[in-house]
């Protein structure tokens, strides 16, 4: 065989194999990235004085959340010009909410996600009540409006639609609490679907400790994803650090709850702060997990 004949089939090869790698890494690098970091954050709503007041507090919450880097994630008690500011701070974030009390009244269930990576397909609210679909409604003894505000998204990474629902259960009232999680319940049922649902939230009750975690788990309807995580840092730790520390063997009161082909790699509790001061008087839990394919 001639030397020019030898060299076109090496260059022939060598096309074959670069055209064969063009096929191959977008989905080996879809299957590298196909981790979602998802996140449950009590912000505690902004006051403009105070030794933890907002604006001290602002960029400790921007270097937390940027650090994390969530692909998704749900925040309780923000304000709407708070909510405005966070949103400002995070670039890579778009959010999605509706104030408890109507319009931009009252604190917001607000749904941040990262538009690169997922596209909201849907979304609603309800409130947590006897008249879910009432605006501002409450009818279980609670002084504080409770709601849920939910998305379906699309990865598009994976392709994959999923449910994320956000949620702040009431901090007084067992019965609300309970009431809450049964309404819940029901709501994700009436769903009728087989793709994965994240349910996030302060839920002001103890993992493992309280009835409304009991009705939500119970039959495996959810899956706590910190108990199913093949990894976790912060064991024991409490979400719950009140603007001073970080209380070990106490509650979890911050949850990431799942249903379907989910699958959990890792869960943090994050316990940032900077001499002293924390970004907010709860410590936000982090999940990495991987939905598999279900559509």
């Amino acid at each position: 065989m001639k030397t020019a004949q030898i060299w076109t089939r090496i260059a022939l090869l060598a096309n074959f194999a670069a055209n064969l790698l063009l096929f191959v890494l977008p989905a080996h690098a879809a299957a590298a990235n196909s981790n979602l970091c998802v996140m449950t954050y009590n912000l505690r709503y902004a006051s403009s004085t105070g030794p933890n007041a907002w604006p001290q507090r602002r960029p400790l919450m921007r270097e937390l959340i940027q650090t994390v880097s969530p692909d998704v994630f749900g925040t309780q008690e923000g304000l709407y010009p708070q909510l405005k500011e966070l949103a400002s701070d995070l670039p890579e974030h778009e959010w999605i909410g509706l104030g408890r009390d109507g319009g931009s009244r009252g604190e917001f269930m607000a749904v941040f996600y990262r538009p690169a990576r997922l596209e909201p397909l849907a979304f609603d609210h309800f409130w947590l009540s006897d008249t879910p679909n009432v605006i501002a409604s409450t009818t279980w003894g609670n002084s504080n409006r409770r709601m849920v505000t939910w998305v379906r998204f699309r990865d598009r990474v994976t392709k994959q639609e999923f449910y994320f629902f956000n949620t702040h259960f009431d901090h007084q009232i067992q019965m609300a609490r309970e009431k809450s999680a049964e309404l819940v319940r029901q709501r994700i049922a009436e769903l009728d679907t087989k793709l994965p649902l994240l349910l996030v939230g302060d839920f002001n009750a103890g993992a493992g400790q309280n009835k409304a975690y009991e009705i939500l788990t119970q039959d495996n309807f959810l899956t706590d994803t910190w108990k199913t995580a093949r990894e976790r840092q912060g064991e024991g730790l409490a979400t719950f650090n009140n603007f001073k520390s970080v209380l070990t063997n106490d509650m979890r009161i911050d949850w990431i709850l799942a249903r379907g082909e989910v699958d959990a790699d890792k869960s943090e509790i994050v316990t940032f702060q900077r001499e002293g001061q924390f970004p907010s008087d709860h410590c936000p839990v982090v999940t990495q997990l991987r939905f598999r394919q279900s559509n």
